[in-house]
């Protein structure tokens, strides 16, 4: 650059300077050839003498070439050869290396096709992870192997189609077996508990000891119970108990539960699983129509839901996760809700009390045998205490029929005995103590009729019906005890007294019946006590218990007894209306018969007859009808003097009627029943009395002028009722001209009585407006 920067002249000086070094570096190579010439030609010398002897050492050289080749062409073939085995050992080498590794892998896939052949899919799962994880990834560089890794996701999705194939399967027969499954489970918890019971009568243990059943004890007892056939019900060609793993072969639960966990959807099987459960468990509980109608109905729908719920335990018990106890527990509780309204529904339907015992034994088995395995039941053991007040009621209902025919077939007659076998066997039946009729010789009759000791022993028979509900249902004798007698209570209170109200309306029941039927009221009253020692024997409870409850025998038979008395009473006074209805008196006549009436001596020998009957009755019994059937004939006859169709009596009329009364009189004082003080019974008839003897002494001054005076002779003589009789003479008077014409004595009698009427008519109005 500085040559060309310089000065315009720079370049040829520097063309000089370089030509001037040229030739320097000339003259030097010059010198310096010079001084080696003579050793270059010594050289040259040298080579050309080497020519020759170079020319003769080439032919040499290839002359021994060609023999070396040619002596060496064989060996050259042999190592060829060795060369190209060496190369085929290497190949061979390396294709055993690549084998060894395939053939792994080829075995496993072999493996597995067997496998999925003989439907081993969680053998075959587990062999797909060992090929992905382990053998496919050494050869992944060959096809054949792509192709394997391709087919396993389609393998696993078929080995997941066809389990869950066989897990619908499994469903559809379990839901068939359910039945088979839960009947076994039941007669297993029947029979062990047939047998425990059996071991604590020997072990003198408390009969009523809740014996709780646990699942593992049912195949734990499956010898014991074979041997002690006396205590089972099985088929006696069974040898042995079968359990749920027999009739169900659970494999297909326990492949798709390992076939899911593997491939990671074990969260999906399980809710596939327990959906599908939950639909079973509906149309399990869902209950046939008619099922309310026989044992079998009932039978059928427990041993299928003790057959789903023993499955369940099953699975619970052996997978892990599948179902935990909080989903059973909850399952449970939706059954059992459905269980309890689907029974209180169709037991209410039941109206046979032998339906209702085994409907109550069979859900006491079901309590059992599901408690057993591990479910609570105590709602169960409450819905029992519903059934039991309707098994009451179908007892009470039953029993009422029974106590109907009893009455119907009775004759209400004394029961006669004709010798001591006679007299022992009604006594058996009946516990009948009277000291004064056991002195007395055969034959003889006892006070009641034939139907007192069939109630009791009808009553005896409706206590052990009772107590066959309160077995079994884990309650204390205390308990038991207090519903043994109010069951009896609501018997003796309601039905049996409905019984004796119904039957004492009863046309066909007559006075005869009804003594009977106060009679034998007595006695089953007196019985009542002997019913509380039965019922105290039976329980072990005594009577002096603070708890114990009594019979309310007492008050029913004494309603009874009432009820009875009063028809009585009833049923005289229509016999009294009925002998009164044929009375035929004639009002107009100049004279009486001079003797009673036919009609009333007819009745006064109905009545002392009837009386006579009354002997065996209480004293106040007989004594209230004696003075009601007074009564009610003096009112009778009282009604038939002021009847308002009787327009006129004649004073032979009166006379006649005065006959009458004096029988009706004669008839008290002889005191048809025992008891009565002085004239007390007379007293029905004063007031007839009074206003008889007033028309007969015709004493009307003395009536008129001691009115309204305590010691008037005339006091139960009303005004209004001697007004009513005087008009009914008056108008008989006047009808009668003779009288009113031609004799002064019966003219002056005629204003007499006009005289009277007009007094007793102001006194008749005085009493109205003071009233």
């Amino acid at each position: 650059r500085s040559v060309y920067d310089d000065q315009p002249n720079a370049h040829q000086k520097f063309m000089e300077k370089l030509d001037a070094c040229i030739r320097n570096h000339d003259r030097e190579i010059e010198k310096m050839c010079n001084f080696h010439h003579q050793g270059f030609v010594d050289a040259i010398t040298e080579l050309l003498k080497v020519r020759a002897d170079a020319e003769k050492l080439k032919v040499q050289v290839t002359d021994t070439n060609r023999r070396l080749q040619d002596a060496g062409k064989e060996v050259i073939a042999q190592t060829e050869e060795i060369i190209r085995c060496r190369v085929q050992q290497r190949n061979i080498t390396t294709v055993v290396e690549k084998l060894q590794l395939c053939l792994p892998v080829l075995e496993m896939y072999s493996k597995l096709k067997e496998q999925m052949s003989v439907k081993r899919y969680y053998s075959a799962l587990k062999t797909m992870e060992q090929l992905e994880n382990l053998y496919l990834p050494r050869v992944s560089q060959y096809r054949f192997c792509q192709i394997m890794i391709e087919n396993l996701p389609k393998l696993r999705e078929e080995i997941k189609e066809i389990s869950m194939s066989d897990l619908k399967d499994f469903l559809e027969s379990i839901r068939k077996h359910s039945d088979r499954i839960g009947e076994t489970a039941m007669k297993q918890a029947q029979q062990q508990k047939t047998f425990s019971s059996a071991l604590q009568k020997q072990n003198n243990v408390n009969y009523g000891r809740n014996m709780h059943l646990g699942r593992n004890r049912i195949l734990e007892s499956k010898n014991e119970i074979t041997l002690k056939r006396s205590f089972e019900d099985e088929d006696e060609h069974e040898e042995e108990v079968l359990t749920a793993q027999d009739l169900v072969d659970f494999s297909p639960v326990y492949r798709c539960l390992h076939i899911y966990s593997v491939l990671g959807d074990g969260e999906i099987f399980e809710n596939y699983y327990r959906k599908q459960r939950r639909k079973q468990a509906r149309l399990v509980l869902q209950p046939q129509s008619s099922m309310h109608e026989t044992v079998e109905g009932y039978r059928r729908y427990f041993s299928q839901i003790v057959g789903f719920f023993v499955v369940e335990d099953h699975i619970l018990h052996v997978t892990q996760g599948l179902v935990t106890r909080t989903y059973t527990d909850e399952l449970w509780n939706m059954a059992l809700s459905k269980i309890i309204a689907v029974l209180r529904t169709h037991s209410s339907y039941c109206s046979d009390p032998d339906l209702v015992l085994e409907l109550k034994n069979l859900i006491v088995i079901f309590a059992d045998t599901l408690q057993g395995y591990g479910f609570p039941v105590n709602r169960l053991f409450d819905l029992l205490f519903e059934i039991r007040d309707q098994y009451n009621e179908t007892l009470l209902k039953k029993w009422s029929g029974l106590f109907r025919d009893i009455f119907e077939a009775d004759n209400y007659s004394p029961i006669p005995v004709a010798n001591e076998e006679e007299y022992r066997i009604v006594i058996s039946k009946f516990p009948f103590q009277d000291p004064e009729l056991d002195k007395q010789s055969f034959p003889k009759k006892l006070p009641m009729s034939q139907s007192v000791p069939q109630i009791y022993m009808q009553v005896k028979e409706f206590i052990y019906a009772s107590l066959k509900f309160s077995e079994s249902l884990h309650r204390s004798s205390t308990e038991i005890d207090d519903m043994l007698r109010k069951s009896t209570n609501l018997l003796l209170t309601r039905t049996l007294s409905s019984c004796l109200q119904n039957l004492i309306k009863k046309p066909h029941i007559g006075l005869t019946e009804l003594v009977q039927i106060i009679i034998n009221t007595t006695h089953l009253e007196q019985a009542c006590k002997y019913l509380e020692d039965f019922i105290s024997n039976i329980t072990n409870i005594s009577q002096l218990t603070v708890h114990t409850a009594r019979l309310y025998g007492l008050s029913t038979f004494k309603d009874a007894r009432h009820a009875a008395e009063g028809e009585i009473y009833t049923k005289l006074n229509q016999k009294i209306d009925e002998f009164i209805q044929i009375a035929d008196y004639d009002w107009t006549m100049s004279e009486s018969d001079g003797r009673a009436s036919g009609y009333l001596m007819d009745l006064i020998n109905f009545l002392r007859s009837t009386f006579q009957v009354f002997t065996h009755l209480p004293g106040k019994v007989a004594q209230t009808a004696c003075m009601s059937a007074c009564q009610h004939l003096s009112m009778s006859l009282m009604q038939m003097l002021l009847d308002s169709e009787l327009k006129q009596i004649s004073m032979g009329a009166i006379q006649q009627f005065n006959l009458d009364v004096i029988q009706c009189e004669l008839f008290a004082s002889s005191e048809p029943v025992p008891g009565f003080q002085g004239d007390t019974l007379q007293l029905a008839f004063i007031d007839l009395r009074q206003l008889l003897d007033l028309f007969m002494v015709w004493d009307w001054s003395t009536y008129l002028a001691d009115y309204g005076q305590a010691t008037s002779k005339y006091l139960r003589v009303n005004p209004s009722t001697a007004l009513t009789l005087l008009e009914k003479m008056k108008d008989s008077s006047k009808k009668n001209n003779i009288f009113a014409q031609f004799r002064k004595n019966d003219r002056d009698k005629q204003k007499l009585i006009e005289t009277v009427v007009k007094q007793l008519r102001s006194l008749v109005n005085g009493m109205s407006q003071h009233t």
